[in-house]
């Protein structure tokens, strides 16, 4: 019975319905920051692709003590080492592989692409334009917005076909993808749910009618200590 269905008591702890697959989207640990004197990162598939940071890493030690004792069936990460840094405590903990899901690797950014967070911050007009229309197209060279929406939906249906009913899995993934999976489950406006934190834990569950539900967005309370 799926939590939306009659009879449901929506005051008991909660349980996965039967049936349903539970997918935790897992936002990679903060990335290492390239100095100014720096060469930039390494490009994988046009993408920055950074390593975690020694914050990143504790993160990463702090979302496998959240997720240890959550009897995870499988692990996916994105083709970004960020992604890969951060599940490798989880998954040497738990002996479960990482499955490499090309899909929900980052929105590419074009010519912001490891960037974003500066030209945010030194705002503009493109910056506002930006939110203003929700698409990250506006951006010089970046993923047609159709493009990021239709992979990410493709990457998600790939892990919920690994992962089966009755069953949870963790994706690693990136502040980009968790954003387009919550407008896509939620049908909100695109970056309304953009500022997932790095290490946050955000939680959907695929219901047996094939609906997905949200539970939770942006969980930080494992990374309180680090605080």
């Amino acid at each position: 019975m799926s939590s939306h269905e009659p009879g449901h008591d929506f005051q008991r702890p909660y349980s996965l319905p039967a049936g349903a697959t539970e997918i935790v989207l897992v936002r990679h640990g903060s990335s290492s920051a390239r100095a100014p004197d720096e060469e930039p990162f390494e490009l994988v598939g046009g993408h920055s692709d950074p390593p975690l940071s020694s914050v990143g890493r504790l993160q990463a030690s702090a979302v496998c003590a959240r997720l240890a004792g959550e009897h995870l069936d499988a692990l996916f990460v994105s083709t970004l080492r960020r992604t890969a840094e951060t599940a490798a405590p989880l998954a040497e903990s738990e002996g479960l592989p990482r499955h490499v899901v090309d899909e929900l690797r980052e929105v590419n950014l074009g010519e912001w692409e490891g960037s974003f967070a500066a030209r945010v911050a030194g705002r503009g007009p493109l910056v506002a334009r930006l939110f203003a229309e929700q698409r990250w197209d506006v951006i010089p060279g970046a993923e047609p917005m159709k493009g990021f929406q239709a992979r990410v939906r493709d990457g998600l249906e790939r892990v919920l076909d690994a992962v089966g009913p009755g069953r949870k899995a963790a994706a690693f993934v990136h502040g980009g993808v968790i954003a387009e999976a919550c407008r896509m489950v939620t049908d909100c406006r695109p970056l309304a749910f953009l500022y997932a934190e790095n290490a946050s834990l955000t939680r959907l569950v695929h219901v047996q009618d094939g609906r997905w539900v949200m539970r939770g967005f942006n969980d930080v309370a494992h990374l309180a200590a680090l605080r």
